[in-house]
């Protein structure tokens, strides 16, 4: 083993040296990966050598998302502190379902979720768990607001119509996870938003009193805090009292921006949130731990029991419920997730937490102070917001995005609201500065001067 983490830490060091020499990786166009790299699995063993050869160029080839110029996804950088837990979860390869197998980790983990349950003010009965990303996130808290609403389903199937709603601005998962539980995807309703991209509490009501008139059973609304392309937040306020008065669970996704629970400047956010029944952040997110790092939270202990629990002799053989944590969970056997999130909550505390989200959001205004300050470019979004959609010089943000990409400048994204199409840059690299955000822009446009040739010369006249 001793052999294998020096071959680990000369790769490592290959690694970090790729990222400063080619902080953008070439890509390798899809059909020609299998002539590039050799990837394929043979009958025989390679050398040493050879393995590390192919190691070092697979590390060069791929996606560099630690670096400045990586704006791409809703996630980046790169945290020391997260990273010594992850490689010690790794090293460590317990399994978090049971106390006897994962012994002191299961208070790590128990850590995280009551002191998260404290912090959106969740009460004494509440409780959560880890899962494998925030769409299964979404779709534990689908469950368990199925199951609330019929506690027959789980044995005797979906017999009646049931109904979710959802913004139009929500994560893709919501129709995927109602196929999944039984219910269809002709089931979700999408409610309108506003110009901001925030779900309308009357558009809301008004489609749960036109299901109840049509003999539909409405059990189940997600909002969003931090709506995918815009950032947006949803009035949870507002909808806690809809869901109250119509008996319907009411579901927080906050998978990009939920983190906002840990900054005082910027948590009324998400104001109301104790009044939903169940909640969801990614840690992988805002706070920068490797992926993945999704927790789900729920006011109910009850129901996250009641939905994931089964027995299995073969495994649950010694202490308690509470410590078993298979008992609440989507998943059988499933690694040490939580650990690399309490190594960095450790050492940097709750406030530490705190500077890390309300930094994103100062980048974000040093993002949208220079696009208003340059009539080059068009904003699209707004404050309290860490994605920056802008266009610039008219360029399709398609276009742009991918001859980016493709030329190895910058990693950045495009999004689409209303009709309108743009460039969608995420400040979500606590580990930046200003000077990197004002980089950004400053590549962006060395790019397009020096390339008129790529870019569409008719938009570059227009």
């Amino acid at each position: 083993m001793q052999k294998d983490l020096e071959l680990f830490q000369r790769l490592a060091n290959k690694l970090f040296e790729a990222e400063k020499k080619n902080p953008i990786a070439t890509p390798i166009p899809a059909d020609e990966l299998y002539d590039t790299l050799s990837i394929s699995l043979d009958d025989n063993p390679v050398s040493d050598e050879f393995f590390e050869d192919t190691l070092g160029r697979l590390i060069e080839s791929t996606p560099k998302t630690a670096t400045k110029l990586f704006f791409n996804q809703l996630f980046g950088g790169r945290n020391p502190k997260a990273t010594i837990g992850d490689l010690l979860a790794v090293l460590l390869n317990n399994s978090m379902y049971t106390y006897k197998v994962a012994g002191p980790q299961v208070g790590i983990e128990k850590e995280i979720l009551h002191k998260s349950c404290d912090l959106i003010g969740y009460g004494k009965d509440a409780d959560g768990t880890f899962a494998p990303g925030g769409s299964m996130s979404n779709f534990m808290a689908l469950l368990m607001a199925r199951d609330a609403y019929n506690a027959n389903i789980p044995q005797d199937g979906v017999t009646q119509k049931l109904i979710v709603y959802t913004s139009a601005e929500s994560h893709y998962s919501t129709p995927k996870n109602a196929a999944f539980a039984g219910i269809g995807r002709k089931q979700v309703h999408f409610i309108k938003t506003n110009d901001y991209g925030e779900m309308l509490a009357a558009d809301l009501k008004k489609q749960i009193i036109k299901d109840i008139d049509a003999g539909n059973h409405p059990f189940f609304v997600n909002a969003t805090a931090g709506t995918t392309v815009l950032g947006a937040f949803d009035p949870i306020e507002p909808l806690s009292k809809i869901c109250k008065k119509y008996n319907i669970w009411l579901h927080v996704d906050g998978a990009y921006c939920g983190s906002v629970i840990f900054s005082e400047k910027y948590k009324h956010l998400v104001k109301g949130l104790e009044h939903s029944d169940s909640f969801s952040y990614n840690a992988h997110k805002m706070l920068g731990t490797p992926l993945s790092c999704s927790i789900i939270l729920t006011k109910h202990k009850k129901h996250l029991h009641d939905s994931f629990s089964n027995d299995a002799a073969y495994l649950y053989q010694t202490d308690g419920d509470d410590y078993n944590l298979g008992k609440t969970s989507l998943q059988c056997g499933r690694r040490n997730d939580a650990l690399k999130f309490w190594t960095l909550w450790k050492s940097v505390g709750t406030k530490g937490l705190s500077k890390m989200v309300d930094h994103q959001f100062h980048l974000a205004d040093v993002a949208r102070n220079y696009i208003k300050s340059n009539s080059d470019y068009t904003l699209y979004s707004y404050d309290n917001s860490i994605s920056i959609c802008f266009n610039y010089k008219g360029i399709p943000a398609q276009e742009l995005c991918t001859r980016l990409y493709e030329d190895a400048a910058l990693m950045v994204g495009f999004g689409n609201f209303n009709g309108t199409t743009f460039v969608r840059l995420v400040t979500i690299n606590a580990g930046n500065e200003d000077s990197d955000i004002l980089n950004f822009f400053n590549t962006l446009e060395s790019f397009v001067a020096k390339n008129k040739n790529i870019i569409p010369t008719k938009v570059l006249a227009e």
